[in-house]
């Protein structure tokens, strides 16, 4: 694994995307999904060109289900864009490279301003009124 690509877990979530200090883009994956393994070099080359200004980041959905579930990952590659901690798009499946690295273009023109025109997310879900 290449040191711009972070591991992330549930456990390390929080600090690393909704309160990090950069836009990030996480790949969302599962050992066993060969479309994930065909995404992985064109992530990496997307992580090592624009690692300083935004999070190159993994979650593995089987040992991650909590955080999986919460964003709505149903299936693998899941590509999420997030701007100041909120989610502002995303892609599935084995993608153009081409589309990955625009999307990316866009988060760093576009994200901010995106953010600020939608709802804060709500993080105190208890069921319990």
């Amino acid at each position: 694994m290449s040191a711009e690509i972070v591991e992330i877990s549930d456990q390390t979530w929080e600090k690393a995307v909704e309160k990090g200090e950069k836009p990030a883009v996480i790949m969302f994956y599962s050992p066993g999904c060969v479309h994930c393994r065909t995404m992985e070099p064109s992530f990496r080359s997307l992580a090592e060109q624009y690692g300083e200004v935004i999070l190159f980041g993994r979650l593995n959905i089987a040992s991650s289900m909590w955080t999986a579930e919460r964003y709505g990952v149903r299936g693998t590659p899941t590509f999420k864009f997030f701007c100041m901690g909120r989610p502002i798009e995303e892609l599935v499946g084995a993608v153009y490279p081409a589309m990955l690295e625009r999307r990316i273009e866009d988060l760093l023109e576009h994200g901010e301003a995106c953010v600020r025109s939608s709802t804060a997310i709500d993080y105190e879900i208890t069921g319990y009124g």
